[in-house]
């Protein structure tokens, strides 16, 4: 079959790999009909590359048709229609009974300290391999995998994988109160389904965030107060909430954050090291570009709550714990717990009216073959690119 594989930092190529294959009694083999391109992507394709080996197939945002079945597996038929989460869990230990799913006993990868498998994101998270591929091997299909309708195309289900649960967890996370406020730093793909979620579970304002005028101008058309990016950032949402600042903010920018340009060359350096040492280095004495969630905790409501949902993989972070600790802002964060929102989700993308156009999110749909140039654009912000969906 054909999958995209990550070969090198910045370094994505198209390639034939074996098919995968029925290796456990609960797996599934699906036939991928559209697979995204995520943000998390891209930190593979940089920053975290010392966790990555050539040949790895990249990818965990797949939706497909379901080709074979393990003996296990029960509650899936050939022939199903269906949306698989990034994260790998089994639905059964103690921590997915709690909908903790992210952080899955079953698969939890104890040599790093980390939590739960994810499809296609380096030995950090199991090394499985990714979806962006003509064929996917789903481990656990008894319990994670989401089967949906017929009839509505891929582009109204295929963000059950990831953009909607994730962003719906990171809305629930800001605990807006019934006619609060929020801002939402970053206005890719999460950070664009999180501005609606919010404004559709009450928020009664919403300001958006970003530096790209595609970004803001199709936040802005979805009734966000589109706010560009600027060094008074604080004052300007200060002077728009009485002086106090948005009641929450999400963060769903993450460690590439813009505004950072000496963390941005130690990133850098680490990739020029030999990979079993910028590994180390990274997991003892990683450091992120906060700026992004600097800017969050400052621009806070006293007692307010910042949800932080863009990944951060810093090990020795610095943190304004004085700021944090006098203004008694509440932070939560992780990767989202897929399977445990997927059914509040549901009945939005099974409304004909499509109430958060998610038909509309797509600005880019290719082949497969087109990865590497996709790769490229999707991180240089180029073409107008916020979500990518490949077919392969």
């Amino acid at each position: 079959m054909r999958a995209v594989t990550w070969q090198g930092p910045r370094d994505v190529r198209v390639c034939d790999v074996p098919d995968p294959t029925i290796e456990e009694p609960t797996d599934a083999i699906i036939r991928v009909t559209t697979s995204g391109l995520c943000g998390s992507d891209l930190h593979l394709y940089e920053p975290l590359s010392a966790f990555m080996e050539p040949g790895d197939i990249i990818g965990h945002e797949p939706i497909g048709i379901v080709e074979a079945l393990g003996s296990a597996v029960g509650n899936l038929a050939l022939g199903d229609r269906v949306v698989v989460p990034f994260n790998i869990a089994c639905g059964h230990c103690h921590l997915c009974e709690q909908g903790r799913y992210s952080q899955c006993e079953t698969t939890q990868n104890r040599a790093h300290g980390t939590g739960a498998d994810l499809f296609g994101y380096s030995s950090l998270y199991g090394q499985v391999p990714g979806a962006q591929a003509e064929y996917l091997r789903v481990p656990h299909a008894d319990f994670g995998p989401v089967k949906v309708p017929d009839g509505p195309g891929d582009q109204r289900f295929v963000y059950l994988s990831d953009v909607l649960p994730t962003a719906w967890q990171a809305v629930h996370y800001a605990d807006i109160s019934e006619g609060g406020s929020v801002a939402v730093f970053g206005l890719g793909p999460i950070g664009q389904m999180s501005a609606r979620i919010a404004a559709r579970l009450g928020a009664s304002r919403v300001f958006g965030v970003d530096l790209v005028p595609e970004r803001l101008d199709m936040a802005a058309a979805h009734g966000v107060e589109a706010i560009p990016l600027t060094s008074d950032l604080g004052e300007v949402l200060r002077g728009l909430t009485d002086g106090r600042g948005p009641d929450a903010v999400i963060d769903a920018v993450g460690m590439e954050a813009h505004g950072a340009p000496v963390t941005r060359a130690v990133q850098r350096f680490t990739e020029l090291l030999p990979s079993a040492w910028s590994a180390k280095l990274l997991q003892k004495a990683g450091v992120d570009r906060l700026s992004s969630l600097h800017a969050a905790i400052d621009v806070v409501c006293r007692g307010g709550t910042v949800s932080v949902v863009g990944v951060y993989g810093g090990a020795v972070d610095p943190m304004p714990m004085m700021q944090l600790f006098d203004k008694g802002v509440t932070l939560r964060m992780g990767q989202a717990n897929v399977r445990r929102w997927t059914d509040d989700i549901m009945g939005l993308l099974t409304d004909d009216d499509d109430p958060l156009d998610v038909e509309g999110l797509a600005t880019h749909v290719v082949g497969l073959e087109d990865a590497p140039e996709m790769y490229a654009t999707f991180q240089e912000k180029r073409d107008g690119a916020i979500k990518v969906l490949f077919e392969p």
